[in-house]
């Protein structure tokens, strides 16, 4: 009898622990969105993603050396990472960009898109299947952003644009990245991940020959981007690792609701309806796709191991 109870409780534990985590990663991308908002009344893009990834290579050489992890750290598909981070720089840059010309929670609405992008992607750089219901998932996110963005009853901003471009170069970081796991440590794609974007921020800051350096508070906003960006992903690397997706995405989603009372709150922004139904519409697509690949899965005949 206690070993069933032990083993009854375990699930439920392990739900409860994602649930923690996942709250970590929803507090932390708040807080990244409005330090963003907040640094580029002066910093450009550019100067934002220098600083903010200068700040993450200083904590990966931190941890990377506190943990011993540097020989997991190789300079291997280096090539592979460039594409990796070039579409996540370019992603983050327009993301950033969107912050400071459009509400909080159409930002975070059309971000949810990425997911759908990694649908269309995948059969093209990872060679998987487009399935049915993949098709009828990204058909359904789809028709969400249109929600959101409404295009012909109100004029589209470049805001808009950029927040759904900023979601195809995202899905085109997670495409590459489920590529380089096959063969790299998440230290490695991490410590890259900072080096070449600090190289391509400054990079880019400097193209026009001039680069304004952070001022005053300005640098507390940059460290606290670095740090959010890191935590964010690692809470929601560990909130996947205790339970599915099924669980962990609809956590995820309170991003939404969490951002527009922060914008209220903050900047006097108010939720759109047509915003929040097509957000709605969004996590309906993405979750139709996740809960029909877990029963997949789950139906799936289990492999023999080789004899």
């Amino acid at each position: 009898m206690g070993a069933s109870r032990t083993t009854a409780s375990k699930p439920r534990s392990d739900v409860l622990r994602a649930v923690i985590w996942m709250s970590g990663s929803v507090v932390s991308f708040i807080v990244m969105a409005v330090a963003g908002r907040q640094a580029g009344l002066r910093l450009d893009t550019f100067e934002i993603m220098a600083f903010r990834s200068l700040f993450g290579v200083l904590i990966m050489v931190a941890v990377l050396t506190t943990f011993g992890l540097w020989p997991r750290v190789k300079a291997r598909r280096m090539g592979l990472h460039a594409v990796r981070n070039l579409s996540h720089f370019t992603g983050q840059n327009l993301w950033f960009y969107a912050l400071t010309s459009i509400p909080l929670a159409q930002v975070f609405a059309l971000e949810f898109t990425s997911p759908l992008w990694v649908l269309v992607l995948s059969p093209l750089i990872l060679g998987e299947r487009l399935t049915k219901m993949r098709a009828l998932s990204a058909v359904i996110g789809f028709a969400g952003v249109l929600l959101v963005a409404r295009p012909g009853a109100v004029p589209i901003s470049t805001g808009v644009i950029f927040a759904a471009l900023a979601a195809i170069g995202f899905a085109g970081s997670i495409t590459t990245t489920k590529l380089l796991t096959r063969t790299e440590s998440t230290p490695s794609i991490l410590f890259w991940l900072t080096v070449m974007q600090a190289v391509m921020g400054f990079a880019c800051a400097f193209a026009d020959g001039a680069m304004a350096l952070p001022a005053g508070q300005e640098w507390l906003l940059l460290a606290v981007i670095g740090c959010c960006g890191l935590m964010g992903h690692f809470c929601l690397t560990s909130a996947l690792s205790f339970a599915p997706a099924t669980i962990v995405v609809p956590i995820d989603f309170a991003r939404l609701p969490g951002v527009a009372v922060v914008a209220a709150i903050l900047y006097g922004e108010t939720l759109d309806p047509f915003v929040l139904l097509g957000a709605l519409v969004i996590f309906g697509g993405n979750y139709l796709n996740i809960w029909t690949e877990t029963r997949a899965r789950r139906a799936a005949p289990p492999v023999a191991p080789p004899a």
